[in-house]
């Protein structure tokens, strides 16, 4: 891990930030408060800087890169369905963006969380909200996370100018390999280019055999143009991505395609002394997945095959202007979400079950922020309101449908399915002006997370869990209120001259968080139409979605020391502790106490890392999602990275030198039959292996 705060330190301490962070308008000393990661370089006071070229390429999904800043961590569910988890919120919980956009994804079981589509290839910069996101980003129980798309920018000239960003990897562990990147034109009016990626990989390999359900194989294409006139400026974004047949391990099924396409038009301008901006977007995804492509084949009858798909209508508008020393930005968006599912077996026509038919989600909010301040204290604002239009239309089934799902149908169906939320966030962050090199902070914030569709709409026992990959069978709960965070953090952030140090501490108690729960009274008694389903599916033990109440603490951190000549040291720690205020028990899949340090030595074209990650046994697990226990481990990774040429680079590096055999808390447990690890048992980490990496820009 790389800080610029090492290198003039004091005059970073006073720098704005600039580019990838820009694009939301910022430059105030305010972010400070968000965690850029980043290939591009860039200064300022309380901001973690990371260069990708200089990491060790951990594997397609874009959170692992997320997993290497304080409080981060990656839900392995599939080489690339890696969920964000931050500060022990995970999944729909956290305001993912990928290019500032929002949107819907397509799978039940979220096997195409947001960073499925943002191939390695293709990251410019991310960044991670240090504790709440804003509330002019949207709504979110806790952090937000945001992945920054490379682009050709404008130019300072009217002359045209070639631009481009292209990288190419690979990675030994799995035989994957990766190429892809942005080439275009630009001067001072005119911004144009071209984007493509392309991926793939084979199971990966641990000490012991191969990891079945790892291969994977994903493309994406697009473009991007915009015009200035003046300060004006009108941008346009198309992108498409393939994925094609992708293991998920943890789940009963794998990806058989994700067809996506993206659309957004945008517009910023100035008036005088205010700014407008506006956004319009649309993202429509389809899924397919089944149980017997990617790993042995079940009897004809237990084929399954679901098809599932999302279209996402959005909108922004907003207008910030000057007021009482600072700005005050005030806009609305609106979000339409229309999703289906249906299970089918594609050896009997007669066998279907659209379990999901005619979803609507729709959402309208307004927010207020206002950030500024004098003298050595600065604060920042914000608060937002949201009106939330959920309903569902009629279950359906074939005539091949056993007797009992069908009369869970039609007791669904007998229910209204039409539901209406209001949520209120508000949100309070104070930093001071840095002061012998040291700014303090702290935050405060009411925020809140709607049910999600397959929550309260999930009336067939099924293992869709939005990604929880728990092995447990769910149903779901009409009658689902929205959870409501209430949050405190407090820290500081030292820069000097040889050193720099940021720990944050944070408390979330949250209201009806939305767990698993048993049933019934009456666990593994079969008495129900439900248990009786589910026990067909080989669960006795069904949960429902229910409303329970949870805290969530902890402490994170990043620090560094210059030593002696071009020798430096970088840790990042991380713990946090999820527990039910309900009853004696814990969250389900918190990332255990972690630390991983860095020793470097940086020359003046190259620079080589030594690092160690150090991970904890985790004890502290859920009973009621029948959460195993795992063992703390230690691993070693070798990386360098060297400058061939002016806007040439090259990566090489080995992870996991001693092909440590460990197994990852946060991944998943193994679902395929037939692999070298067993039905049930939780996968392993990957063994050792070698990457490559070369990038060239201009």
């Amino acid at each position: 891990m790389k800080m610029l705060l090492l290198a003039g330190a004091s005059l970073a301490a006073l720098a704005p930030i600039a580019d990838a962070s820009a694009q939301d308008g910022r430059s105030d000393p305010a972010l400070q408060d968000v965690i850029v990661v980043t290939g591009a370089r860039r200064a300022e006071p309380a901001l973690e800087v990371e260069y990708l070229i200089d990491h060790p390429f951990e594997g397609a999904d874009a959170t692992s890169l997320l997993a290497r800043v304080p409080g981060g961590a990656r839900l392995g569910n599939g080489p690339l369905s890696g969920q964000a988890q931050y500060r022990g919120l995970f999944g729909p919980r956290l305001n993912v963006r990928v290019d500032g956009q929002n949107f819907a994804t397509g799978g039940p079981n979220l096997m195409d969380p947001p960073f499925h589509y943002v191939p390695a290839p293709l990251i410019s910069a991310l960044e991670v909200d240090r504790g709440v996101s804003p509330v002019r980003n949207g709504p979110g129980l806790g952090g937000g996370v945001n992945a920054v798309f490379k682009r050709v920018d404008f130019t300072d000239s009217d002359e045209i100018s070639l631009g481009y960003d292209v990288t190419a990897q690979g990675r030994s562990v799995d035989d994957s390999y990766g190429v892809g990147g942005v080439v275009g034109v630009a001067n001072n009016h005119l911004r144009f280019n071209v984007l493509g990626a392309y991926e793939e990989g084979d199971d990966a390999t641990f000490p012991g055999g191969l990891i079945a359900g790892t291969s994977f194989q994903r493309a994406v294409y697009g473009a991007g143009a915009a015009i200035k006139a003046g300060t004006h400026e009108f941008a346009v974004d198309l992108r498409s991505q393939h994925t094609g047949p992708t293991g998920n391990a943890p789940f009963p099924m794998d990806i058989r395609y994700f067809d996506t396409d993206f659309v957004r038009a945008r517009y910023e301008g100035d008036y005088g002394a205010a700014t407008i901006k506006a956004e319009i977007s649309f993202v429509d995804v389809d899924h397919a997945m089944n149980n017997f492509d990617l790993r042995p084949a079940p009897a004809a009858m237990a084929r399954r095959e679901t098809y599932a798909s999302a279209k996402t209508w959005g909108g922004k508008l907003s207008t910030s202007v000057p007021f009482a020393d600072g700005e005050l930005r005030i806009g609305g968006d609106i979000e339409q979400v229309e999703r289906a599912v249906e299970i089918t077996n594609p050896m009997n026509p007669a066998f279907f079950i659209r379990n999901f038919n005619d979803i609507s989600v729709d959402r309208i909010g307004g927010f207020a922020e206002w950030s500024g301040g004098q003298g050595w204290l600065r604060s920042e604002i914000g608060v937002r309101v949201d009106a939330h239009d959920m309903s569902a239309g009629l279950a359906m089934t074939g005539p091949a449908v056993p007797p009992g799902a069908v009369g869970l149908a039609g007791a669904f169906n007998a229910t209204p399915r039409e539901i209406d939320d209001v949520t209120v966030d508000a949100v309070v962050r104070l930093w001071t002006q840095p002061s012998a090199g040291v700014s303090w902070r702290a935050s405060l914030a009411r925020k809140t997370r709607v049910p999600g569709y397959l929550e309260r709409y999930g009336w067939l026992p099924t293992n869709a869990s939005a990604g929880l990959a728990d092995g447990n069978v769910y149903v779901g709960d009409q009658a689902l209120v929205p959870e409501t965070a209430w949050i405190a953090e407090a820290g500081f952030d030292y820069a000097g001259a040889r050193a720099y140090f940021r720990p944050t501490m944070f408390v979330r108690r949250i209201d009806n968080y939305i767990q698993g729960a048993p049933y019934d009274s009456t666990i593994g008694v079969i008495d129900t139409p439900v248990e009786m389903i589910s026990a067909m599916n080989g669960d006795t033990t069904p949960l429902v979605f229910a409303n329970v109440d949870a805290l969530l603490y902890g402490i994170d951190f990043d620090a560094g020391v210059k030593l002696v000549g071009n020798w430096r040291t970088d840790l990042v720690g991380s713990f946090v502790r999820g527990e039910r205020r309900d009853i004696d028990d814990y969250l389900y899949r918190i990332a255990p106490a972690n630390l991983t340090a860095g020793l470097t030595y940086e020359g003046a074209r190259w620079s080589a890392t030594l690092e160690g990650k150090f991970v904890a046994g985790q004890s502290h697990v859920s009973a009621t999602n029948s959460e195993a226990m795992t063992d703390g481990y230690g691993l070693m990774n070798l990386y360098a990275d060297f400058e061939l040429a002016n806007g040439v680079r090259l990566a090489a590096g080995v992870e996991n030198i001693f092909d440590k055999r460990y197994e990852d808390h946060l991944a998943g447990y193994n679902r395929i039959a037939g692999s070298d690890i067993a039905v049930g048992d939780r996968l392993p980490g990957v063994g050792r292996g070698v990457f490559v990496r070369i990038n060239a820009s201009r």
